[in-house]
């Protein structure tokens, strides 16, 4: 009896490992594929800002609900990138229509893998474009297993982590901000 308790002790415990090492981590924290977008993100050191602007914007409940949501999750340094006082400004409550249309251009309807993305890449000739659910087109092309990103601005967002599982969706870590069309 001992000895059986031993085995599916450990057996339960490798199981728990391995099934977190499927998800990559981001910002120092593990990323579980049974959590939300949201439960995930807050966990992310990397992600505070993207944080504080989806409970602003009031698309926490949304980003928590059943999806599937493909979601480019810029990080901290990414919002950095941004004109001195614009992340600040953005976070007032009279911006938040504009918080609120930035922040859905990162959000797709639908669970997208790396993969996936490059067989609709490979199927459209090298480029494909993304609609977003803040009304933005996005094209997507990639380096072998780089993503990248481009905005309505011309700007190109990389993709830096790929894939991370979500129980409504994945998450693909960016570099840059999307900006809608000025």
């Amino acid at each position: 009896m001992i000895t059986r308790t031993i085995v599916t002790t450990a057996a339960i415990t490798l199981g728990a490992v391995s099934a977190m090492a499927e998800n990559p981590m981001v910002g120092g924290a593990p990323m579980y594929a049974d959590k939300t977008i949201v439960e995930n993100a807050v966990n992310s050191a990397d992600h505070e800002t993207l944080v504080a602007a989806v409970k602003a914007a009031g698309l926490v409940e949304t980003l928590m609900g059943e999806g599937p949501f493909t979601v480019f999750a810029p990080t901290d340094d990414a919002f950095g990138r941004l004109k001195d006082g614009t992340v600040e400004a953005l976070l007032e409550p009279e911006a938040k229509d504009q918080l609120t249309r930035i922040l859905t251009c990162h959000v797709v309807g639908a669970d997208a893998m790396s993969m996936a993305i490059k067989g609709m890449i490979d199927d459209d000739g090298g480029m494909h474009e993304v609609p977003t659910l803040g009304g933005c087109t996005l094209e997507a092309t990639y380096d072998g297993d780089d993503i990248m990103l481009e905005d309505e601005r011309g700007r190109t967002i990389n993709v830096t982590i790929a894939d991370v599982e979500q129980s409504n969706g994945v998450i693909h870590v960016v570099d840059r901000v999307i900006l809608p069309p000025m």
